[in-house]
């Protein structure tokens, strides 16, 4: 049951994973990058694992899209959270659902990070509701998950080099296997 659930886990990547959604990389090479960032920082492998995943929401119905062609905020932390909450605990499942909070938080507290952000991720900022004001801070802050949802997110704005060599995405099915504790169907 595991290599089925497995399957299931990872067809968006598969069915959708080769959209860019205004970036220079296709969210699979993103997804395996911010992995492989994470990987190599030492990371827990429940926070490799949300690396990984963290944008799967985006390939739920084109979900991805929805900023660049509809400027809509489709939500895809939230879907993307709700749909391994299947599959993890909240180690994995919290990080995905805050990375787009911690993006809102970095770039009311670090001036220099929003300089940084790509143009996507500027249209979607402004989207999903800008850098957050002073009591957003704190209700974010005090989240269990917020310090991994925010080195989560660094490693998920350094994920964009179209040139960086990266293990392949069913590389990494040993170890999501590892932290699998349904495997029920969504």
């Amino acid at each position: 049951m595991t290599d089925a659930a497995l399957d299931q886990l990872l067809a968006p990547f598969r069915s959708a994973g080769m959209q860019h959604y205004g970036e220079h990389v296709t969210q699979y090479a993103h997804a395996v990058q911010c992995a492989a960032l994470a990987q190599a920082a030492g990371a827990a492998p429940a926070l490799v694992a949300a690396a990984l995943l963290h944008d799967i929401g985006q390939l739920l119905d084109d979900a991805g899209a929805a900023a660049e062609h509809d400027t809509v905020d489709a939500r895809h932390e939230q879907r993307g959270a709700d749909l391994l909450a299947h599959w993890f605990g909240p180690a994995v499942t919290e990080p995905v659902r805050l990375h787009v909070a911690a993006k809102r938080y970095l770039c009311a507290v670090d001036p220099a990070y929003q300089a940084g952000l790509s143009a996507a991720s500027i249209l979607s900022l402004v989207l999903q509701g800008g850098p957050m004001d002073i009591e957003e801070q704190a209700r974010f802050c005090a989240q269990p998950h917020a310090a991994d949802a925010v080195t989560l997110r660094r490693w998920d704005d350094a994920a964009k080099d179209p040139h960086c060599a990266v293990p392949p995405l069913d590389s990494w099915r040993p170890l999501l296997a590892s932290l699998l504790r349904v495997s029920a169907q969504p």
